[in-house]
């Protein structure tokens, strides 16, 4: 696919990815938005929760250690204010100008940490998101898949809040993201357990053979 069919294609899309922590969907983030700028599609990339002046603070909240009473309802209604107020400021005035868009994390983290571990009900986050979001699926959702082993050991630092919660929980994270790729449309699930650079060659595979409905 020769630069302008590629600027065509992803010009004004909306791309997340998404999957457990340790699955390097941070690092993949930057790869993706560093190639489609280089085939001269204007991206950009924010962090969900985060990149505004509300959203870091609720990020600060969300992940510190110390609020261990946190409730999985609270979770979710502070992930979903983050979200509302970063679509607002950042993802819809760069979709108008037809950039593409590209997130770590969305509506699918949600789903999986708290609808499907956290017990709150993946329909239940689905339907709070219909009703908060403008557009709480994106065009295109790829789930990097890791197992817990791959996802500890890249996970060196200090564990935030929800990355200290218990390996079943985390367990059932990873259920959660792909029983939510089966079920909802235009997802993709990348085995993500091999090097920064095997992984990158997956995904830019995928995404150079789909097709946008």
């Amino acid at each position: 696919m020769n630069n302008e069919n590629l600027k065509n294609k992803y010009s004004g899309k909306f791309i997340v990815l998404d999957g457990p922590d340790g699955c390097g969907k941070t690092t993949q983030v930057k790869l993706l938005a560093q190639w489609l700028n280089e085939q001269g599609v204007s991206t950009e990339c924010f962090r969900d929760p985060g990149d505004t002046a509300i959203g870091e603070k609720i990020r600060q909240i969300l992940l510190n250690p110390e609020h261990i009473a946190m409730s999985t309802a609270a979770e979710v209604l502070l992930y979903m204010a983050a979200r509302a107020q970063l679509w607002e400021e950042k993802i819809a005035p760069a979709l108008t100008q037809k950039k593409c868009a590209i997130l770590d994390r969305w509506l699918s983290s949600t789903c999986a940490y708290q609808g499907y571990a956290g017990g709150f009900g993946i329909n239940q986050v689905i339907q709070l998101a219909t009703d908060s979001l403008k557009m709480p699926w994106p065009d295109l959702t790829i789930i990097l898949d890791v197992d817990l082993e791959t996802s500890a050991n890249r996970l060196q630092d200090k564990p935030d809040r929800m990355e200290a919660k218990s390996r079943e929980y985390h367990q059932k994270v990873r259920e959660g993201f792909l029983k939510l790729a089966r079920r909802q449309k235009n997802f993709l699930v990348v085995d993500a357990t091999g090097d920064i650079e095997t992984v990158q060659k997956k995904i830019l595979q995928l995404i150079s053979e789909v097709g946008f409905t």
